[in-house]
């Protein structure tokens, strides 16, 4: 008596698609006969697994077995049995689709003999101020390049790849093994499906060679520090003539010596003197654009305070929108004060009123209330 197709999987009946092709892959690796030589155990729940998932996969299959059970399929009822399982592409094709990696994966270079090139990475370091104008940027770049030679086939002058005699220029070949046949890669050719008989001399038959290349990078103003800019093509060529791959400019932007950046926006500290920022005044700062801004300081100002100078930061990628500068203050306090300056400094403290420093008055005032009001 044949086993219920829902145990043989180990799932519910309700499953889904998903989960059946994942209690077969699962199960599929476990009894693979290359896993298990000689076992012929091993091999019966292989094909029972298979069975299994071909009719479950099968929305109609499916139907007929929830209602009829195996009775679906007796008879000549059209069922697995009758699609001929054990034929050469029936399980072949099963497998293929839920292992697309190991059989799929391959079929998509088959008898071509090209393979595509490998990516490239390169890191660029730009400054604060070429990240605001934008540059074009010429990197040398060690490559592999189409060899002239060979014009990329591998093969010397004058003569041609041969055609792989073991797969047939498939570059598979299909192995029987008891009830069922697989397609592995051919072991002739490595899966090129061509065999290079007289190698080219100046590539060894690779149809590429190392060279550096010089490439002019375009870098857009308003790029951001951890941008990759990708240059289809420009990667390593392939082998054999195959196509290139991509090559990627990872970009960092060096820290600035008086701006700090947030997106668009640009912070700079500025340290100014306590008269200053008592009496009020004005200085000038320099801009990533080359001017000079003036930022005005009303009497009182605080350490900490913030002055936003608008549209002086930096362009918005790709957008005609700018961001903006915002300004600091840094109040300095007097140091190596002489004799006068401390003379005229302690007579000013001592005709202070509150008014004068409402926020320490006010602090140390409050502070004292919560802790008597804790104490009591």
């Amino acid at each position: 008596m044949k086993a219920d197709y829902y145990e043989t999987l180990g799932v519910q009946k309700g499953a889904d698609e998903k989960a059946l092709k994942s209690a077969f892959r699962k199960l599929a690796m476990q009894f693979h006969p290359d896993k298990n030589p000689g076992d012929h155990e091993a091999e019966r729940k292989f094909k029972e697994i298979g069975e299994a998932y071909e009719t479950l996969k099968d929305p109609q299959k499916r139907a007929a077995y929830d209602r009829f059970g195996h009775a679906a399929f007796e008879h000549g009822g059209g069922g697995f049995g009758a699609h001929g399982f054990g034929a050469a592409g029936g399980f072949a094709d099963i497998f293929e689709d839920i292992f697309g990696e190991m059989m799929g994966g391959a079929r998509q270079r088959r008898g071509s003999g090209r393979e595509r090139g490998g990516d490239l990475r390169y890191n660029m370091e730009i400054t604060l101020e070429e990240a605001y104008s934008g540059k074009t940027a010429q990197i040398r770049v060690p490559t592999s390049i189409v060899c002239e030679d060979c014009s990329g086939n591998g093969a010397k002058p004058g003569t041609q790849p041969a055609t792989c005699t073991m797969c047939g220029g498939a570059g598979r070949v299909r192995a029987a093994q008891g009830f069922f046949s697989i397609e592995r890669t051919c072991p002739t050719c490595n899966g090129r499906g061509q065999i290079i008989k007289d190698p080219c001399g100046k590539c060894s038959g690779q149809g590429r060679v190392v060279q550096e290349r010089s490439l002019s990078v375009n870098i857009p103003a308003g790029i951001e520090d951890g941008t990759r800019i990708r240059l289809t093509g420009e990667g390593e060529a392939g082998m054999r003539g195959g196509p290139a791959g991509d090559l990627y400019i990872f970009l960092s932007v060096k820290p600035h010596e008086f701006f700090q950046r947030d997106g668009a926006d640009l912070y700079c500290k500025v340290p100014i003197s306590m008269t200053t920022a008592s009496l009020g005044g004005q200085f000038e700062v320099s801009t990533l654009d080359g001017t000079q801004t003036r930022v005005k300081i009303p009497e009182g100002t605080q350490n900490g305070k913030q002055f936003r100078m608008k549209g002086k930061g930096m362009p918005v990628l790709r957008q005609p929108a700018m961001g903006d500068l915002f300004i600091q203050i840094d109040i300095e306090t007097p140091q190596n004060l002489t004799r006068r300056q401390r003379e005229l400094l302690e007579e000013f403290e001592k005709i202070s009123s509150k008014e004068n420093s409402p926020q320490s008055t006010g602090f140390f005032s409050r502070m004292k209330e919560f802790f008597e009001g804790i104490s009591e």
